[in-house]
């Protein structure tokens, strides 16, 4: 999973991902997407439900467990995934965001989805590690 690092590094292309606006709704008002990665030892498929929020065309992912998440581990070794989201099933790279303004987009999108639950999720938000998928 290649990692976007500040200036004068070189960082992943930005998606060509161009979803209607009302299929972007839709997908962005689901609850949980589904992300299927290639398992890093076995090669078998390993599919997860996970937190998303959609922005352009990306998904944004926190990962509560940072790098000892096993869907990270696996994504570091094989970035290529499938993402379900809906009943729509789309290819999608992984990468992981340093801070900087859309990783700060993302948190916030993540947050503001989500926080309604009643739970504090500050630290979740604060600590987790982000991880976009750039929709193909």
């Amino acid at each position: 999973m290649e990692r976007c690092t500040r200036r004068g590094q070189r960082r992943a292309r930005q998606p060509e991902v161009t979803l209607r606006s009302s299929v972007r709704r839709e997908l962005a008002s689901e609850q949980y997407c589904y992300v299927t990665t290639t398992g890093r030892t076995t090669g078998t498929p390993r599919q997860i439900e996970i937190w998303f929020a959609l922005l352009g065309g990306s998904a944004y992912l926190l990962a509560g467990g940072g790098d000892r998440a096993h869907w990270v581990r696996n994504l570091r070794e094989d970035a290529r995934l499938v993402v379900r989201i809906g009943d729509r099933a789309l290819g999608a790279r992984a990468r992981e965001l340093e801070p900087g303004p859309e990783s700060d987009a993302a948190r916030r999108a993540l947050f503001a989805k989500y926080s309604a639950s009643g739970r504090d999720l500050s630290r979740w938000r604060d600590q987790g590690l982000l991880v976009a998928l750039d929709l193909e």
